[in-house]
């Protein structure tokens, strides 16, 4: 009796989307059906985001609440909104800053690189390489001036941040400083920001 299986035993198959020979678009990130929340678009190919740890969630808060407080009114403060960088390239960073004025209403779901002044990613052992390398190097090539990599210091330490600013002559980003305590920057607008609030 142990050994027969019924229709009710059978698991629920998940059926994944076939991808198109060229890749998928922007596009494709916003009308295909289902797809998780917080998908993103590298190269083509579709990125699903595994559960949030909870240092991320907290330092994307930290951070978030700071660039808000001190946000001068031609700027909007987002958070994890797609980021169109071109046709194959859609990434959702962590927490970005836009010119208020790209921002169209409460049923947006992306901003152009153009509107994106800074863009912040938290890493998580999942993303560690795209945060890192693969989407620092697509948003400077989009021309999003300023970038910010934020990092857990061990496993149970606070967080710091890696600051960049993109060089004009080529394009990439230069490191402009590691911030542990406390966030002093001037761009895209002043901030002072205690870091250990985490």
């Amino acid at each position: 009796m142990g050994g027969t299986m019924t229709a009710e035993s059978v698991e629920h198959q998940v059926e994944w989307p076939v991808p198109p020979q060229d890749g998928y678009t922007v596009e494709d990130l916003f009308t295909l059906p289902n797809l998780p929340p917080h998908t993103e678009l590298i190269d083509g190919s579709l990125v699903f985001v595994s559960p949030q740890r909870r240092f991320h969630y907290l330092a994307i808060n930290l951070l978030f609440d700071g660039l808000r407080a001190a946000l001068p009114g031609e700027f909007s403060v987002e958070r994890e909104m797609t980021v169109v960088l071109d046709d194959r390239n859609g990434p959702e960073p962590d927490i970005c800053v836009v010119r208020a004025d790209a921002v169209t209403g409460l049923d947006q779901t992306r901003f152009r690189a153009e509107d994106a002044l800074l863009v912040v990613e938290v890493v998580s052992p999942e993303s560690g390489s795209r945060d890192r390398t693969t989407k620092p190097h697509k948003y400077a090539a989009a021309g999003i001036r300023n970038f910010w990599r934020v990092e857990q210091d061990g496993p149970t330490g606070g967080l710091f941040v890696h600051v960049y600013e993109i060089d004009p002559l080529t394009s990439r980003y230069v490191h402009m400083g590691l911030h542990k305590d406390k966030l002093d920057v001037e761009k895209p607008y002043p901030i002072s920001l205690d870091l250990t609030a985490i």
